[in-house]
């Protein structure tokens, strides 16, 4: 089943148009990451998914649902149905967003209480397995400052999950961590792909995506440039901007490293 389908979707911030046309199909328990340089449409395509960015063209289908309609060349979309979408799909930012005066616990319980309308304790047991989940549930009863930023994006991580969404979207959750703080949140992730969990992951981390992701889109100038399994893309590109890509990410690693490969 397709969890999402994107079918020309376009996207301009004044005179910029920063997505040209985008067609992507997401398939129930797929892990997606999209590839590309700064300015290439990664944000701003997840956030058209979700609807934190208003699409310009194209359409956004949710589970078979296509969202909006059509009047008069304009697509309108109500907040009722957006709403709907947002309850749907998860969100794990950069940054973390958790409120410091609540627990880890209360972090995680917060969107059960208020938006699915769980009990206490409905809301706390799943709080609790889901935190679990990403090797937290000795924390529970910490507030965010006392946790380091990996473990801060974790808590973000298992909030996300709690509200069984039916994707998680993932804008870069590493690159506001410091680097040996990386791997857990990775690992984490790793867990979610493994366990069947929908996903679309913006991330430069290029050994993750080889080995978690099933399918790699690499986006140039606001238009899929290249797509296809981990091995095919990022062994074999198709493409020369593909390649030139890949290569920066290499330019710096020391010789040792290399020859060990």
């Amino acid at each position: 089943m397709d969890v999402l389908r994107i079918e020309g979707l376009r996207k301009s911030f004044g005179p910029v148009e920063v997505l040209k046309g985008i067609d992507l199909t997401v398939k129930k328990g797929e892990t997606v990451v999209l590839l590309g340089s700064s300015g290439s449409g990664k944000s701003t395509l997840l956030r058209c998914v979700n609807f934190l960015e208003t699409p310009d063209g194209g359409t956004i289908t949710h589970n078979g649902v296509t969202i909006g309609r059509k009047s008069h060349n304009k697509t309108i979309y109500t907040p009722s149905e957006l709403k709907a979408v947002r309850s749907q799909v998860g969100m794990v930012f950069q940054q973390f967003n958790l409120f410091p005066h609540l627990t880890v616990e209360g972090n995680v319980m917060l969107g059960l209480t208020r938006v699915r309308k769980m009990s206490q304790n409905a809301a706390r047991k799943r709080a609790l397995e889901c935190l679990d989940r990403v090797g937290l549930a000795d924390k529970a009863q910490a507030y965010p400052l006392s946790l380091s930023g990996g473990q801060q994006q974790r808590v973000a991580i298992a909030r996300a999950v709690a509200m069984q969404p039916s994707m998680v979207l993932f804008d870069e959750p590493t690159s506001a961590l410091d680097p040996e703080l990386v791997g857990e949140v990775l690992n984490a992730m790793r867990q979610l792909a493994e366990d069947g969990t929908t996903m679309i992951i913006v991330t430069h981390e290029l050994g993750f995506a080889y080995n978690v992701a099933n399918c790699v889109v690499f986006l140039h100038e606001g238009r899929v440039h290249e797509k296809g399994a981990p091995h095919e893309v990022l062994v074999n590109p198709k493409t020369e901007r593909m390649r030139e890509f890949l290569a920066s990410h290499t330019l710096f690693r020391i010789p040792e490293q290399v020859a060990a490969e």
